[in-house]
């Protein structure tokens, strides 16, 4: 279904993300999802490029557009404009559900499936006294995700139901998902 092919590049991405990104955080979990895609990408067999740079420019418009159902819709006609893959926009169009878009691709379940554990595990890092992802293991992430006053912004349905649609459980997932972030660590400061 990638019916444009990509002709940006990741320093085309990075320029979009770094204009319109101000926060360091959110850099930081762009660079997260971009991990968890490229990994994600990796196990699949699909496009690496295509699917890291979805992931570092799916929240790009954030800081401007913080609210539903401004982001990403805003976001989504800037990337049009700009001439990235269709299906990359529809892919970060689907990753907020109350846009209504449909996940329908591996790239767009990938997405949401990876969105929220990415910014989760960062705050499980966040706690333990080394600040390293190094240290965080599935059980912990699974006890923390118990804790409901723990990264309260976070969906835990979100993730478990983004790892049913991938069709993985989510243990599995988890560690998907933290060995993608642990490879990443020194670019994540993590």
């Amino acid at each position: 279904m990638n019916d444009t092919p990509l002709t940006k590049t990741r320093d085309d991405a990075w320029k979009l993300l770094t204009e319109w990104t101000q926060s360091e955080s959110l850099r930081k979990h762009a660079l997260a999802v971009e991990a968890a895609m490229r990994g994600a990408a990796r196990r699949a067999n699909a496009d690496q490029e295509l699917w890291g740079l979805t992931g570092l420019l799916h929240d790009f418009d954030y800081e401007r557009y913080p609210d539903p159902p401004d982001h990403p819709t805003k976001g989504a006609e800037v990337l049009r404009a700009q001439g990235w893959p269709e299906e990359m926009v529809n892919a970060i169009l689907g990753h907020a559900t109350y846009t209504g878009v449909a996940r329908e691709t591996p790239l767009a379940k990938a997405l949401f499936a990876v969105d929220e554990l990415a910014g989760f595990l960062t705050a499980v890092a966040y706690v333990r006294p080394s600040k390293s992802l190094a240290e965080v293991e599935v059980a912990s992430v699974k006890k923390k995700l118990k804790d409901k006053a723990f990264a309260r912004s976070v969906s835990r349905d979100d993730i478990t139901q983004g790892a049913a649609e991938r069709g993985v459980d989510l243990d599995t997932h988890i560690a998907h998902v933290l060995a993608d972030l642990q490879a990443a660590a020194p670019t994540l400061g993590l």
